[in-house]
């Protein structure tokens, strides 16, 4: 898949670098601009219990 992209973005290997890294920062940024906190109410990491039963460290 990389390989593909890698030939079909323009230019010579410095450009080909620059574009690839943009792309790459604009991926990222979209996931956490949108899909991150859209998906976040349908993970369960706040979903946290706590059980006093078990022992605390003291």
């Amino acid at each position: 898949m990389y390989g593909w992209i890698w030939r079909h973005l323009p230019g010579n290997v410095w450009l080909r670098a620059v574009v690839a890294l943009a792309l790459a920062l604009a991926v990222v940024y979209l996931l956490f601009q949108y899909v991150f906190p859209w998906a976040e109410p349908l993970l369960p990491f706040n979903d946290v219990t706590v059980d006093e039963s078990l022992g605390a460290l003291r």
